[in-house]
C-alpha cells in the first residue's frame, strides 16, 4: 500500500458512545482536507458493542472512511496497543488520539500543517479543553520532585506549576497523551511506548525518552480538541492507583534511587493525609483508594 500522510491511532477500551463521537468528528474535520489519512481503531476487548457500531453504518450514520479496526482478545493496555497500531500503520505521520477526544473544526489539518511547516519540531500537542470549553493543562516539565511536591500537596495544576494551558506556541517538557502528532520516524527511534506501563505517565515517558535522544516537543495552541478524560477508567480508584504506579515506575527506571525514595516518602504522606481527611468525613472512597495508595508507596 502507497504511503499515507497520516495514520490516526485510536484505543478503544468500553468506551462506545466516546470513540463513535470521535470517529464522527474526525470524519467532520477531514471531509475537505487535502491529507491523505486513514484510521486505526484498537479495540483492547471491549464488551459494550463498540466494534459492532464503529464497523457497520446505522440509521443517518454513515461508514467511517479510511478505517481499520485491530481487534484484541484481551486488554494488552493503552502503550503496546498504541505500538501494535504504528506498527501496522501507513502514514508518514502519525497522530496518537484518546477515544475520548472530540476534534474542533479543522483542528487535524491545522495541526498537521503546522508540523510539516516546522522541521525543528518532533512531538506536537494541541490546545485541549475540557467538555463546558474551559482548557485544560497539557503541557508540563517533566515531574522533578520539586514538580511532583507541587502536583501533590500545592494543588500545582491550578497554579501552572506542574501542568498548564499555554495561550503561545512553546517548547515543552511533555504533552498530555490524549492528542500527540510526531513522524513515524521519531516514534521508531525511541521504540514508542514502553509496554510496561498499563496505563498512565506513559506519554511522559515517551517524551522523557525522546528529549533524552535530541528530539523536541512543542505545544501548539491553535489547535483545538475537546477531552472528556476519563472515559474508560473504573471511577475514581483506578486512575489514583495508576498514577501512583506511574510515578514509581517512571523513577525506578529514570531517577537516582535517592529519589525513589524520597519520591516514596511523599506518596505516602499524601495517601496519609487523604486517609486522615476519610476517617474524618467517614469517606469510604478515600479511606479504601489510599489505603491501597499507601501500600503501593511503601
Amino acid at each position: 500500500m502507497p504511503k499515507l500522510d497520516l495514520s490516526i491511532i485510536i484505543i478503544s477500551y468500553n468506551t462506545k458512545e466516546a470513540t463513535l463521537s470521535c470517529l464522527d468528528s474526525i470524519s467532520k474535520s477531514l471531509k475537505d482536507s487535502p491529507i491523505k489519512y486513514e484510521i486505526i481503531v484498537v479495540d483492547n476487548a471491549s464488551t459494550d458493542g463498540t466494534l459492532e457500531e464503529i464497523s457497520r453504518p446505522k440509521g443517518d450514520r454513515p461508514l467511517v472512511e479510511n478505517l481499520k479496526i485491530i481487534q484484541n482478545k484481551e486488554n494488552i493496555g493503552f502503550a503496546k496497543a498504541n505500538n501494535q497500531a504504528v506498527s501496522m500503520a501507513n502514514g508518514t505521520h502519525i497522530l496518537l488520539l484518546n477515544s475520548d477526544t472530540i476534534v474542533l473544526d479543522d483542528a487535524i489539518t491545522v495541526m498537521y500543517n503546522f508540523f510539516v511547516q516546522n522541521p525543528h519540531i518532533h512531538f506536537l500537542g494541541p490546545k485541549l479543553f475540557n467538555k463546558d470549553m474551559t482548557p485544560q493543562a497539557s503541557s508540563a516539565p517533566f515531574y522533578t520532585l520539586q514538580v511532583v511536591f507541587a502536583a501533590l500537596f500545592l494543588k500545582g495544576d491550578h497554579w501552572g506549576a506542574s501542568r498548564s494551558s499555554p495561550n503561545q506556541t512553546v517548547k515543552t517538557d511533555w504533552v498530555s497523551g490524549a492528542c500527540i502528532m510526531t513522524k513515524r520516524e521519531y516514534y521508531d527511534k525511541i521504540k514508542g511506548f514502553d509496554e510496561g506501563i498499563f496505563m498512565y505517565m506513559d506519554e511522559v515517558d515517551l517524551l522523557y525518552r525522546a528529549h533524552k535522544v535530541g528530539l523536541s516537543t512543542y505545544f501548539y495552541p491553535h489547535a483545538h480538541f475537546i477531552h472528556l478524560g476519563s472515559a474508560s477508567s473504573n471511577g475514581k480508584t483506578y486512575p489514583i492507583l495508576q498514577v501512583y504506579k506511574g510515578f514509581l515506575y517512571f523513577y525506578k527506571k529514570h531517577y537516582s534511587r535517592l529519589s525513589l525514595i524520597l519520591l516514596k516518602i511523599m506518596l505516602q504522606l499524601k495517601a496519609l493525609i487523604a486517609l486522615i481527611i476519610g476517617y474524618i468525613i467517614n469517606s469510604d472512597y478515600l479511606k479504601k483508594t489510599y489505603a491501597e495508595a499507601f501500600k503501593l508507596a511503601r
